[in-house]
């Protein structure tokens, strides 16, 4: 690990080759038959295999320069994130199936990854870290409060909670990663590249799943103020997934900031906890 890592001594990234779903037959609004909450997850996981391809890829640039003790945990971040999008692309055709057209919010999700290729690789990895921030605190969210999930499909939900859980293990990986790769660089700078990553990831996140929930209601013909309120409400009030994210917006920027010096290793465990295995597939030996 680098000399400036928080990440607790002996942190382990589970690999988990679990399956969700594929005996479930889709529902269109399968989120307690509410078309806000169901466009919102869905536009969410439009983005993910095409983003979490874009993380494995930023981190996996520096893999061959790092102690091996982080090298192992990228390895483990990467089946992490391979999993994940193996579910989401499964997850999203379900929605398909329900007869929702998804080609404008993947395309939207895909051509913001595009501009983020085209960055130099530090800013690709500043990006990632970034939203990897986001992801985890969406995940902590989720496992903190039954609400969030509360009437969705019992094996959906299990899907979200299983991602939230891995996404809490290696939410630290990519930003170790980070510290390794700008370790020479002066903190002023290595620190200003940090901020203005979070603030475009932030602005292109928000642009990004919001319009690809109003594609979504479009659909169902419910693209209205009254959809839209209950929506807000939902994820803003308390206490709604989003809310925390502009509090933890302002503790990234802060200098020597750490994903662990908020430390929910035990959330995650109490979540794990109440997922029995799905469909597993053995690990190859």
């Amino acid at each position: 690990m680098t000399d400036r890592t928080q990440t607790p001594a002996g942190h382990v990234i589970e690999k988990r080759n679990w399956k969700f779903g594929r005996d479930m037959l889709p529902r269109r609004w399968w989120h307690g038959g509410d078309p806000g909450r169901t466009a919102f997850y869905n536009a969410l996981s439009s983005t993910f295999p095409v983003g979490e391809k874009f993380f494995m890829a930023a981190v996996r640039h520096y893999r061959g320069d790092v102690p091996e003790a982080l090298r192992e945990q990228i390895d483990d971040f990467i089946f992490q994130e391979s999993t994940h999008s193996r579910e989401h692309i499964f997850f999203n055709r379900q929605a398909r199936d329900a007869g929702y057209d998804m080609a404008s919010s993947e395309d939207r999700a895909a051509r913001t990854i595009a501009w983020a290729k085209r960055r130099p690789p530090i800013m690709q990895l500043a990006a990632t870290c970034a939203l990897e921030h986001f992801t985890a605190l969406l995940a902590n969210a989720v496992l903190s409060d039954p609400a969030h999930l509360a009437g969705a499909d019992v094996e959906t939900q299990r899907m979200w909670r299983w991602h939230a859980v891995e996404e809490i293990e290696h939410k630290a990986v990519a930003y170790d990663t980070w510290l390794h790769a700008i370790r020479n660089m002066p903190r002023w700078m290595s620190w200003l590249l940090r901020v203005l990553a979070m603030l475009s990831a932030a602005m292109r996140f928000h642009w990004v799943v919001f319009r690809n929930t109003r594609d979504l209601l479009r659909q169902d013909g419910k693209n209205d103020r009254a959809t839209w309120r209950a929506l807000l409400a939902f994820l803003y009030d308390y206490p709604g997934a989003m809310r925390g994210l502009a509090r933890g917006i302002l503790f990234y920027l802060r200098p020597g900031f750490h994903p662990w010096q908020h430390d929910d290793r035990a959330l995650a465990r109490r979540a794990l906890a109440s997922l029995t295995p799905p469909l597993i597939t053995p690990l190859p030996r």
